[in-house]
C-alpha cells in the first residue's frame, strides 16, 4: 500500500511518506483508564502528551507486556521485516506500550496495523485470552532533523530508566539499547 502523505485521522495532521523517519507509539487497550483520559482532555496538547507519558510509565492496566514472553513476541514482530518493509532505528517494549523509531518503506498505517494484529494474535494465544489487546490508533511524529532523531532515540531507549524499570538503558532486555549491549557482550 502506498503512503498517504499528509492526512488527518480526525484530530491532528500526520505525514505518512516512504523513508520519512517516524517515532511511533502504540499502547495496550487498558493502559489509559477513562478517568486519566478525561482529566488529560482538560489540558493543552503539550501537557496532554506529558500526562500520557507519565500515565503509561506508571504502568496502568494489566501490563500484559511485563510478561517476558509477550514482550519478546512484540520485539520479534517489530524486527521481522526490518530492512524489508521498514528500517528500525530504535525500539523499546514497555509493560503497557511500545516505542519504535523507524523509516517506513511502505505505508506507516499498514505497518503498525500488521504489528498489532500479528502480535495480538500470538499474545492472546500465549495468555489464553481473547478480545482487544491494543488500543485503536497510534501516536506518530516524523523526525525533522538529525538532532531531533538523536534526542528521540535517546528518549525511547531511556524510557525504562524514566519509568524506574531499570538502572540504565542497556539493562532493559526489550529494547534496542539492550540488544546492542548483548550483541557487544557476545562479540567480546
Amino acid at each position: 500500500m502506498q503512503p498517504k502523505g499528509w492526512h488527518s485521522r480526525g484530530y491532528l495532521p500526520h505525514c505518512d511518506a516512504a523513508e520519512l523517519v517516524q517515532h511511533v507509539v502504540f499502547r495496550l487497550a487498558d493502559s489509559l483508564p477513562a478517568s486519566v483520559v478525561q482529566a488529560l482532555s482538560l489540558l493543552g496538547k503539550a501537557e496532554q502528551l506529558k500526562g500520557i507519558d507519565a500515565a503509561l510509565d506508571a504502568g496502568a492496566g494489566a501490563s500484559v507486556l511485563a510478561d517476558p514472553e509477550a514482550a519478546q513476541i512484540v520485539v520479534d514482530t517489530i524486527l521481522w521485516f526490518d530492512r524489508a518493509r521498514y528500517v528500525v532505528h530504535a525500539w523499546c517494549v514497555m509493560p503497557n506500550h511500545v516505542h519504535v523509531v523507524m523509516q517506513p518503506l511502505t505505508s506507516l498505517g499498514t505497518i503498525v496495523k500488521s504489528w498489532k494484529a500479528f502480535s495480538a494474535a500470538k499474545i492472546n494465544r500465549l495468555a489464553g485470552r481473547s478480545g482487544r489487546l491494543w488500543a485503536p490508533d497510534y501516536f506518530d511524529r516524523f523526525m525533522r532533523n538529525d538532532d531531533q532523531l538523536a534526542a528521540t532515540i535517546f528518549y525511547v531507549e531511556a524510557n525504562p530508566v524514566a519509568a524506574r524499570l531499570s538502572e540504565n538503558p542497556e539493562a532493559w532486555p526489550f529494547s534496542s539499547a539492550g540488544a546492542r549491549w548483548r550483541a557487544k557482550q557476545e562479540r567480546a
